[in-house]
């Protein structure tokens, strides 16, 4: 569940000169026609970033650059700093969550998004968008403990754990932006919805002072795969002085949400 840097190109954009018919003079009065052809738009450019993410301490920047009328290329990135996990309740049980004490994660994230427009274009409008993410998630050295039962007693085993886990995902959104201004300078961006899906990658360790029997890491292996954490896929190896959980599956997520931006 956890989730670079990249260039931005700049281009010089030139309208088309007017041009100037006139009509011969006569000595009652003299007529000028004039014909301009049509104007590209000058600001091609656009910087935004997500204002609903920072609910979840995302930071983020995107680039948009349109190319014509219909394309266009968005890229950005966003990043999470070390805190606790966001909604960690709703995956885990509170008895399972007391477990993980002190547990924090930091996260990062790259995004290429082609955007096709299907209404007024040019950056405005109702577009469908193909994308590629990159994510990571990295822990904290986080404390862990699991209850081990031996002739009616129950003794509780401490851990240390840290880790990080990586995906690679594919998806498509859907969404519209706006012109908020007659100098069409701010600009608001509505996710409407987007999903990806891909595969994830990743390697957490727990380790313990107690040398670990083999009747106990039993109970361990069976303790962290009881935790039974949705939308990923996880082995568990035990050893004498801890265990080892690898991450390799599927790897899912969701996008939506309205960014701000300035047009240039």
């Amino acid at each position: 569940m956890k989730k670079y840097f990249f260039l931005l190109s700049s281009f010089i954009f030139s309208g088309f000169s007017a041009q100037e018919t006139t009509a011969p003079e006569t000595p009652a009065k003299k007529d000028i026609v004039k014909m301009t052809a049509p104007e590209n738009p000058d600001k091609m450019n656009i910087i935004k970033t997500n204002v609903t993410a920072y609910v979840f301490r995302n930071i983020n920047l995107s680039y948009e650059r349109a190319f014509n009328q219909w394309f266009s290329l968005n890229m950005g990135f966003g990043t999470m700093p070390e805190g606790k996990v966001p909604f960690i309740n709703s995956f885990l049980s509170d008895e399972d969550e007391k477990r993980f004490q002190n547990l924090e994660v930091k996260s990062f994230n790259f995004t290429i998004e082609p955007r096709f427009y299907l209404g007024a274009g040019y950056g405005k409008g109702f577009y469908v968008a193909p994308y590629y993410r990159y994510s990571k998630i990295t822990s904290n050295t986080f404390d862990f403990y699991y209850d081990y039962t031996f002739s009616g007693t129950t003794y509780q085993i401490p851990l240390k754990g840290n880790g990080s886990a990586h995906g690679n995902s594919g998806g498509v959104m859907v969404g519209v932006q706006f012109f908020l201004t007659p100098s069409k300078n701010l600009v608001l961006d509505f996710w409407i919805a987007g999903a990806h899906y891909g595969k994830g990658q990743g390697d957490f360790t727990m380790t313990s002072d107690v040398i670990l029997t083999p009747d106990m890491q039993a109970q361990l292996k069976k303790e962290i795969e009881d935790l039974d954490i949705p939308y990923v896929n996880y082995t568990v190896e035990t050893n004498a002085n801890g265990a080892r959980v690898n991450v390799d599956g599927p790897w899912l997520g969701f996008r939506s949400g309205l960014s701000l931006g300035y047009r240039f």
